[in-house]
């Protein structure tokens, strides 16, 4: 059995009008995975619709409390890493820049050591009329989907560092 996010409440899933859950294996080790995960300015090297994410404080990595924005098909956010466990968890949650009607989103990573490297797990929720017209109405299944292209990109990003490091 694989760990999941840790939710605060107001992100529930039993609650939250819009979830996915994307998991994959990885054979690599879990620090490999969790290295390309918080390096968030160059997710672009091996997941292009993530090109446009800026940390805003002095950090390089993500880290616990680290402010950060982003554009993710085509809206700007702001976000804010709420929990940093190195090598296990990850999550922030996440404001849309101008979004006036107080939506919001949280995102959580969990990596399990496995015998042939890690499991990668990604979960977010999404609440508020914004995220409910654009991905509830207009794009239904879409956060599912850019989730599993960024899980299946991520593996192979990890794999292809642990054949670089072998060789």
């Amino acid at each position: 059995m694989y760990d999941h996010v840790i939710w605060p409440e107001a992100f529930d899933p039993k609650t939250s009008a819009i979830y996915a859950l994307n998991d994959i294996d990885v054979a690599a080790p879990p620090e490999v995975v969790w290295k390309l995960l918080v390096d968030a300015e160059n997710w672009s090297d091996y997941f292009p619709p993530e090109d446009q994410v800026k940390i805003l404080s002095d950090e390089h990595e993500l880290q616990l409390g680290t402010r950060y924005s982003r554009v993710t098909v085509g809206f700007p956010m702001s976000l804010v890493v709420t929990e940093s466990v190195p090598g296990q968890r990850l999550a922030w949650s996440t404001t849309v820049d101008g979004d006036h009607t107080g939506s919001s989103a949280y995102h959580g990573w969990v990596i399990t050591p496995t015998d042939t490297g890690c499991h990668l797990l990604t979960e977010e929720t999404q609440q508020g009329p914004f995220f409910l017209e654009e991905l509830g109405r207009k794009n239904p299944g879409a956060l599912y989907r850019y989730h599993q292209n960024w899980v299946e990109e991520l593996k192979r990003a990890a794999e292809a560092e642990v054949l670089r490091a072998a060789s």
